[in-house]
C-alpha cells in the first residue's frame, strides 16, 4: 500500500509541481499560468509575423503543444483582450499585442545576454533558462536587468534585443549557404531553435562574432575554416548562420594571429579576446590583465604543451590551450 501512495505522490508532483509540472501552463484558476501561455502564444504570434508565415488555430495548438480545443478557446480568450484579430483562419497580431509579445522578448533575449555574460551556464541552456525566466519580470525588472547589462542592442544569438518601447536593430547579412568561396566572414547571428540543430552548429566551435574564410561549397556541403579549425556544415545547417563579409579583415586572418601560437619566450600584444570566451571565465581573464595593448610573454610550456605560462602586467597566468586559442594578438 505504502508503494502505491508513493506512486500516486510522485505522479502528482509531477502534473502540478510549479515550473516543472507537465500541467504548468494549463492550471486553471492560476492567474500566472494562465498568462505563461497568453504570453506563448504571442511569441509564436510575432514569430510567424517575422517570417511572413500565416498563423492559424492549428499552428497554435502544435507550437504550444496543446490539444486543438484548448487552443480553440485561448484564440477566443486573445480576441477578448484585443491582443490579435482573425480573418478566417487567418490569426494576426493587433498593435497592442505585439507590444505585448515585444515586451517578451525583450526579457528573454536579455536574459540570455545575462546568462552569457554573468554566469557560467552553458550556451545549450541559455534558451531553455529564459523561457523559464521570462514570465517573471515586471517593468522596473526589466529596466534593472538591462541597465546592469548596459543596455544591450544584441543578445549572444546575435538576436537584436527589443528596447523599451519596442524599437530594435534591423537584422542584416546573408545565410552561411550563401557565401563566397575565398572570402572572409564574421557570424552575427545563430538560431537557437530548434536545439538539436543549435547543438550541432555549437559542437563545430562556432559562435556570433566568430570570423570564417570559405574554402569550397556545393550543394551537399560548404567548408570553411576559421581561426581554430577547418569545419564542414550541410546547407541545412549552414542556413541557420547568418554573415557578413567582412573583407577589411581577409589579410589578418587565420592563426598565427592567437595566443596559443607564441612559443616559448616569444612576446606580443593582446588585440582582443573572442567573444567566444564569456560570463566568469571573460571576467576572470580581464581582472588578471588580458586587455587589449597588453604586452604578454610566453614563459614557460608545460607537459606536452599544454598548458602555458604566460607573463602579463609582472603576473604570470598559466592557461589551457582551449582558452589561449581564443586570444587575438598583433
Amino acid at each position: 500500500m505504502s508503494i502505491i501512495i508513493l506512486l500516486i505522490a510522485i505522479i502528482v508532483l509531477l502534473l502540478f509541481i510549479p515550473r516543472i509540472g507537465f500541467m504548468k501552463k494549463y492550471r486553471k484558476g492560476d492567474s500566472k499560468g494562465d498568462r505563461i501561455i497568453v504570453e506563448d502564444a504571442l511569441k509564436h504570434l510575432y514569430d510567424f509575423e517575422s517570417k511572413k508565415i500565416d498563423a492559424t488555430q492549428d499552428s497554435v495548438a502544435g507550437n504550444l503543444q496543446i490539444k486543438r480545443g484548448y487552443s480553440a478557446s485561448l484564440i477566443e480568450r486573445l480576441l477578448q483582450l484585443n491582443l490579435i484579430t482573425k480573418v478566417h483562419e487567418k490569426i494576426s497580431l493587433t498593435e497592442k499585442g505585439r507590444n505585448y509579445a515585444l515586451k517578451v522578448i525583450r526579457i528573454h533575449r536579455l536574459y540570455e545576454r545575462y546568462l552569457a555574460e554573468k554566469t557560467s551556464v552553458h550556451e545549450n541552456d541559455w534558451h531553455k533558462e529564459a523561457e523559464k525566466r521570462e514570465h517573471d519580470f515586471d517593468d522596473e525588472d526589466i529596466h534593472k536587468l538591462a541597465a546592469s547589462l548596459g543596455n544591450p542592442f544584441l543578445d549572444p544569438h546575435g538576436d537584436p534585443i527589443p528596447d523599451a518601447s519596442g524599437k530594435m536593430l534591423i537584422k542584416e547579412g546573408i545565410v552561411l549557404s550563401e557565401a563566397v568561396v575565398g572570402k572572409v566572414y564574421e557570424i552575427t547571428h545563430i538560431e537557437d531553435e530548434p536545439k538539436e540543430t543549435y547543438a550541432q552548429i555549437i559542437a563545430q566551435k562556432l559562435f556570433h562574432g566568430a570570423k570564417l574564410k570559405i574554402l569550397e561549397k556545393d550543394d551537399l556541403r560548404i567548408s570553411f575554416e576559421s581561426d581554430n579549425n577547418e569545419s564542414i556544415l550541410a546547407p541545412v545547417l549552414a542556413s541557420n548562420i547568418t554573415v557578413m563579409a567582412r573583407e577589411d579583415e581577409a589579410g589578418e586572418f587565420g592563426v598565427n594571429r592567437l595566443l596559443s601560437c607564441l612559443n616559448q619566450g616569444e612576446s606580443s600584444r593582446i588585440k582582443e579576446i573572442s567573444k567566444a570566451i564569456r560570463g566568469l571565465q571573460r571576467r576572470r581573464l580581464l581582472d588578471f590583465g588580458f586587455v587589449p595593448g597588453t604586452e604578454i610573454k610566453a614563459n614557460l610550456v608545460g607537459l606536452g604543451g599544454d598548458p602555458v605560462a604566460y607573463e602579463v602586467r609582472g603576473t604570470v597566468v598559466a592557461l589551457r590551450k582551449n582558452i589561449s586559442q581564443h586570444i587575438y594578438i598583433e
